[in-house]
């Protein structure tokens, strides 16, 4: 089994209109204050609104720029950054530890990020942090490396 990394990282969650060129708008006012991400998964939610969960390569970065620009951010909370070489199983090996551990998952994105690597975003219950960090071998992240 080849060993991937993978780190805590916080997230946040915000709120927005479902609406075409949001996306857009939200990106170039974290853009244009310097937010690094890396990552965003979005998806509707009840009432013509959007979740956006942003995952920040710095999380001070994002909360100074929301603060600024008047996004509202919810509380931080963790999820799971994993990257690795890119290769036929590659999540179910990611998801098989969480499984052993008993741990169940929220949510997740996996992705082929070209050059043969992969990258997943994996959202679990907040209580089921500890265990699922310990199942993935997971550290903090203090800078992303490609």
């Amino acid at each position: 089994m080849t060993k991937d990394q993978v780190y805590r990282v916080e997230y946040f969650a915000i709120t927005a209109d479902d609406q075409p060129g949001k996306g857009g708008d939200l990106g170039n006012r974290l853009k244009q204050e310097g937010v690094h991400l890396l990552g965003l998964l979005a998806f509707p939610i009840e009432g013509g609104k959007v979740q956006v969960d942003l995952v920040p390569e710095h999380p001070e970065d994002l909360r100074k720029a929301a603060k600024k620009v008047g996004i509202i951010l919810g509380e931080p909370k963790i999820a799971f950054l994993a990257q690795g070489t890119d290769r036929a199983g590659a999540m179910s090996e990611i998801l098989g530890r969480l499984g052993t551990a008993k741990v169940n998952i929220t949510a997740a994105l996996g992705v082929a990020a070209g050059g043969n690597r992969y990258g997943a975003l994996l959202w679990v219950k907040q209580a089921d942090v500890e265990n699922a960090s310990r199942a993935l071998g997971a550290t903090t992240m203090t800078t992303h490396r490609v």
